[in-house]
């Protein structure tokens, strides 16, 4: 337990790191936003490509872990929205529950592995890589969907679509895989490159992370952004768990789904719901809650998973 803490806490310090500098004169209030663009479509996207292109898909686990990850995704989606009846009988309206659903089922993929090379060094990069990579066609969809349908508002969903394909994650990832598989060689100073870019992702995006908190949003949490919370930190990890176990996930493997469930919401949904009518404010308000707590409910997640599986 204190091993995971203490390989989590760097993390957690990069993200305070943020916090701080975001709040100090010491730098422009207008870099955060060029950052947060160029973690999304240059930073984050190289870490991806260059972890695929170098991963052994001999290894048929981690393509294991990703197919149960999505299965643990679609069942935590039924869960959020099977409670919606009795949040609507709660008064919680539906631009509200749209970032309920959100908060629930999004993950800070970015967070999680930076602490999956922090705990399980190459191993963990590659199959937090390949959750990672399953899951965004999908969590994106969902959330979508969602917003689509509760915000009663009409979308057009081939813009939609073509938004997903065209995600930068995902074209990197695809392309890394597809390099690998083919045993295409790329030019060592290209590859050199992508290297550094990657070596630069971790970090930057990890103080990018924390200058987006709004931290006043955490002091006062509503009994909505406490669900979310509960849902996200306790729920979610929880059914990965046992989703794991139902289906034969053992040791690190089952660690790392355990992470990647129990790592705390994306920031990116909080644009999401600007654009669709969600309701902005609390996301922001709950993904800072469950940031601050993730720090100490997911050494709980791992260490449970580990103590499930025997590890």
């Amino acid at each position: 337990m204190l091993t995971i803490f203490e390989s989590i806490l760097p993390v957690f310090l990069l993200v305070l790191l943020g916090i701080g500098l975001k709040r100090t004169t010491v730098i422009n209030g207008n870099f955060w936003e060029g950052m947060e663009q160029c973690s999304y479509y240059v930073l984050f996207p190289a870490l991806l490509f260059q972890t695929m292109a170098k991963a052994d898909f001999s290894d048929a686990s981690s393509i294991h872990v990703s197919l149960i990850a999505i299965l643990a995704f679609t069942t935590m989606s039924i869960v959020v929205l099977a409670s919606w009846p009795v949040l609507k009988r709660g008064q919680m309206t539906p631009s509200t529950f749209t970032s309920l659903y959100q908060t629930s089922t999004r993950w800070n993929g970015f967070m999680a592995l930076a602490i999956a090379a922090k705990t399980y060094d190459a191993h963990g990069l590659v199959v937090v890589g390949m959750v990672m990579a399953a899951v965004i066609v999908p969590v994106n969809a969902g959330s979508i969907a969602v917003l689509a349908v509760f915000s009663g508002q009409k979308r057009d969903y081939r813009a939609i679509a073509i938004k997903i394909i065209s995600n930068p994650m995902i074209i990197a990832t695809i392309l890394g895989i597809g390099i690998n598989l083919i045993g295409l060689p790329l030019y060592r100073p290209v590859m050199a490159t992508v290297e550094m870019l990657s070596q630069a992702s971790l970090s930057l995006g990890l103080i990018t992370v924390g200058a987006g908190l709004k931290v006043a949003d955490a002091l006062k949490p509503s009994i909505g952004v406490l669900s979310a919370v509960v849902m996200k930190l306790v729920v979610f990890p929880a059914l990965a768990i046992a989703v794991g176990l139902a289906v034969g996930l053992t040791g690190t493997n089952l660690a790392l789904l355990a992470l990647s469930a129990a790592v705390p919401t994306a920031m990116n949904g909080y644009v999401l719901a600007k654009q669709m009518g969600g309701d902005a404010d609390f996301y922001a308000a709950a993904a800072t809650v469950q940031t601050a707590l993730a720090f100490f409910s997911i050494p709980v997640a791992m260490f449970v998973a580990n103590y499930a599986a025997g590890g």
